[in-house]
């Protein structure tokens, strides 16, 4: 069983921090939309692979300027080395965008569902969709209301074994999905550096996932 992956949230510009747990993430979400200006001075000093998103406010991020101005920061992005660039499949002019990603990086498509968990057949086909799209890396996130929507999730990651998926839900009920993702062959998982600096409802902190996945035998 290969070493559960971490992606450890990067949401402000606190090098001190992010350097604490730098040891014990596998990669990096440079989160631009909450960054703000200087996300670049992060991301040139970064040692490990890492992501580079600028969420739309649709999805639950917090990008308020045009879609021209976000395609362009993603593409700079790309220009600046980061593993894989993270964009919501929904995106108008996606094929026109991905384009231009592509001829650097890697694209991770991504769905953010705020309110719910859908039936495993919808998230069947958005799956789809972001394969028939273009994407090197599938990821559907949900919001959980019952503890059933967890293994929705994590049902969706083991019906595709040949694609690079991430797939859980968010909220505390969604905690279980979160941590069990990489464990049932999701790509990782995703935590952030900090109490109080989660990007996402029910994120726990790098350092407490890290312990929990150091109890799993492998």
């Amino acid at each position: 069983m290969k070493k559960p992956g971490i992606c450890a949230v990067i949401t402000n510009r606190d090098e001190k921090a992010l350097r604490g747990i730098e040891p014990l993430a596998e990669l990096f979400e440079v989160r631009i939309d909450l960054i703000g200006e200087g996300w670049q001075d992060i991301a040139r000093h970064l040692e490990k692979p890492w992501i580079a998103c600028a969420r739309s406010s649709v999805e639950g991020g917090r990008w308020e300027r045009s879609e021209a101005e976000r395609t362009e920061v993603l593409v700079k992005a790309s220009e600046l080395g980061c593993a894989m660039v993270d964009i919501e499949v929904e995106t108008g002019e996606l094929g026109k965008t991905l384009l231009q990603i592509k001829k650097r990086t890697k694209c991770l498509l991504s769905f953010h569902e705020l309110k719910k968990t859908p039936p495993l057949n919808s998230l069947r086909e958005i799956v789809k969709k972001q394969l028939e799209a273009g994407a090197d890396v599938c990821k559907v996130i949900t919001t959980a209301e019952s503890l059933e929507d967890n293994l929705t999730t994590l049902k969706l990651i083991t019906g595709f074994p040949k694609t690079r998926v991430v797939s859980f839900a968010m909220g505390p009920l969604g905690l279980v999905s979160r941590v069990l993702c990489p464990l049932v062959g999701g790509d990782f998982t995703y935590a952030s550096i900090e109490e109080g600096r989660e990007s996402a409802p029910g994120q726990i902190t790098v350092r407490q996932l890290r312990k929990l996945y150091e109890m799993v035998p492998r």
